[in-house]
């Protein structure tokens, strides 16, 4: 089968496709012929090697975590599905790939594709929507009335999470270009800082929750506009201290992380805010809800472009523009 693999960590990780052997799969795994797959920001970061110590991967390893496709063989301990279902499913930390024309799936990470979405629209939603409802649920325990900042909301988890934030009955504040302050309100915001003439941390204040989606400096300015007692999820780092005990890494590895998000939790703490790195997990029960969320019209996917699995590469680099108005997907059919 084809695949999208890289071959080394790395500045050159040699990206490109391979003809692989379809998938053996596991008695509690699916074996999905994939028809799309959703690429996300992480996915330019795994071949740099940055997570390498994290995430574990067989080289060459196969590219991508979010699919859409059909079940052609069940294992022998799978109850949930059958073949000819439609699925979608995040492989996400499982040492897996998606960006093939073939996929193992474990049916605890599946869901069946909400019947309203074609493949496209729902591999666009497995990892911004897991990552969405855990960070914000879960980790942040939002809750009706609060307030919630979500940074960039035109990009990929941006749209998803204000959506979902509002369907959560929080309120909502982003930033976005000129361009797209009012479609961003369509989403649900309430309040829209257009970054291209107002600093966002100058105008928004009592915040409950920060979702960090952006690197730089975004995340400490936003210390600024929380609540005392608010709370900072960043999806996009410093890992700390708390992370690397959750992933039982060594204590070099602990410390190393615990020196890397220090200046932000001393900021943190200097303004009785705490901070936490966050990671998102494969949850097929979770992407049940969100597909139930989709297909009563609740929450909707945002496509931005549709790459052919022979333009994977391209996506990629596209992707790594950051100029994405939602999801970037490869249509294999």
């Amino acid at each position: 089968m084809k695949a999208l693999t890289f071959k080394r960590y790395g500045k050159s990780p040699g990206i490109g496709f391979a003809e692989l052997p379809r998938p053996t799969i596991k008695p509690d795994e699916l074996l999905v012929e994939v028809h799309a797959a959703g690429l996300n920001p992480i996915d330019n970061v795994i071949p740099t090697g940055l997570f390498k110590p994290i995430l574990k991967f067989q080289l060459p390893a196969m590219m991508g975590s979010d699919l859409a496709g059909v079940v052609v063989e069940v294992g022998s301990q799978v109850t949930r599905f059958k073949v000819g279902d439609a699925i979608f499913a995040s492989l996400f930390d499982l040492g897996k790939g998606a960006i093939a024309e073939f996929a193992a799936v474990p049916q605890s990470v599946a869901a069946p594709k909400p019947a309203n979405l074609d493949f496209v629209q729902a591999a666009s939603i497995p990892m911004v929507g897991l990552t969405a409802w855990q960070a914000l649920r879960e980790r942040a325990a939002l809750q009706a009335g609060q307030k919630v900042f979500i940074p960039a909301g035109s990009g990929g988890i941006g749209t998803f999470a204000i959506q979902l934030a509002k369907h959560f009955g929080a309120k909502v504040g982003t930033n976005t270009s000129t361009g797209n302050v009012e479609w961003v309100r369509s989403l649900g915001a309430d309040e829209v800082v257009d970054y291209k003439h107002q600093d966002f941390e100058k105008v928004l204040h009592d915040y409950d929750t920060v979702l960090g989606t952006l690197k730089g400096d975004v995340v400490e300015k936003s210390i600024g506009i929380l609540k005392p007692r608010g709370k900072i999820v960043s999806l996009v780092g410093p890992l700390d201290k708390a992370f690397a005990r959750a992933r039982r890494l060594n204590f070099f590895l602990t410390f190393v992380l615990g020196l890397m998000s220090s200046k932000i939790n001393n900021l943190a703490k200097k303004h009785n805010v705490t901070y936490s790195f966050f990671f998102v997990r494969p949850d097929g029960a979770q992407l049940a809800k969100i597909g139930g969320l989709l297909e009563s019209g609740a929450l909707r996917p945002v496509v931005d472009t549709v790459f052919p699995l022979g333009q994977a590469p391209q996506a990629l680099e596209y992707l790594a523009q950051g100029r994405a108005k939602g999801k970037v997907v490869i249509n294999l059919k």
